[in-house]
């Protein structure tokens, strides 16, 4: 509930910084402009994200008999959850890892790495993949979404002030302090839009956390998965799209330099928590404090 509550805050807020700027640089037309056209290319990234997140990192589809026990996991977590069946694939990758991806619960599918499978018990596998589903169950997907709609919205809407095809309403007051405030807006807006944005994916992934604890039942074995994975993704590279990055249980990039999670300005600009806070909730959880 706190997550959640917490997601529909930034939600807001960042609904809130839309229009406001949208209000100061090109008025009510000018900012349906820009939400118009960032929510066409979302709205087609919705409906497409799973192949191309699945694409960009070599997901391969996979059989039962390929990968008898994930379909065995899965399909009592599902049954049990009353869910449909995801489609289920392989990536090709040493580091430990997965992801979901689809627009809904029935065009849902779920990714596992080959170092994930060689590197979790049964226990710990079934709380990574009860965290995945939890992000199809709660729509996580289209949370993303909307959320990407109206940071590309405000971004769209800087770069017309920039070009001049907006901002009638400020050159009517075209003195240097007005100059200066818009300046910084242009600069500061987006950033803004960006840090909310990875906010609304921490929150999503501390609740896809504790809803996949209450999934299986046992909140300590995905903690002691988030840990292993932790050693892993920082010893063991896989190199992708920096846009598919934040799908994945854990920063798939972590090896490669990207050291997002912590703490300052380099958390803001994480889209996943720091694994420590995460495991730290989860065994809170089992002992019943939260």
């Amino acid at each position: 509930m706190r997550n959640n509550f917490k997601t529909l805050v930034l939600m807001a807020g960042l609904g809130a910084l839309f229009v406001l700027v949208g209000q100061m640089i090109g008025g009510t037309n000018g900012a349906l402009l820009a939400l118009a056209i960032a929510g066409g290319l979302n709205f087609l990234m919705y409906f497409f994200s799973d192949k191309v997140a699945l694409a960009a990192t070599g997901a391969k589809p996979v059989e039962e008999h390929e990968l008898p026990e994930v379909y065995s996991i899965v399909r009592s977590l599902t049954q049990r959850e009353n869910m449909p069946m995801p489609r289920l694939y392989l990536i090709p990758s040493p580091q430990p890892n997965a992801f979901a991806t689809g627009r809904s619960p029935r065009r849902a599918a779920v990714a596992v790495t080959a170092g994930i499978l060689q590197m979790m018990d049964r226990q710990e596998l079934a709380g990574v993949l009860a965290h995945e589903l939890s992000h199809v169950r709660n729509r996580d997907v289209l949370i993303a979404t909307i959320a990407a709609t109206v940071a590309a919205a405000l971004s769209f809407l800087m770069r017309m002030a920039l070009w001049g095809g907006l901002g009638g309403q400020n050159r009517r007051h075209n003195d240097a302090f007005s100059m200066i405030i818009g300046l910084v807006g242009i600069i500061l807006a987006p950033l803004a839009a960006m840090v909310i944005q990875m906010a609304i994916s921490r929150a999503r992934e501390f609740e896809a956390d504790r809803s996949g604890a209450e999934m299986t039942g046992s909140p300590l074995a995905l903690a002691r998965a988030l840990q292993k994975l932790e050693v892993g993704t920082s010893r063991i590279p896989m190199p992708m799209n920096p846009s598919t990055a934040q799908l994945f249980i854990a920063d798939p990039l972590k090896a490669l330099g990207r050291h997002g999670g912590g703490g300052g300005l380099g958390r803001m600009f994480s889209t996943h928590p720091p694994i420590d806070e995460r495991v730290e909730r989860l065994t809170e959880m089992a002992q019943g404090i939260r």
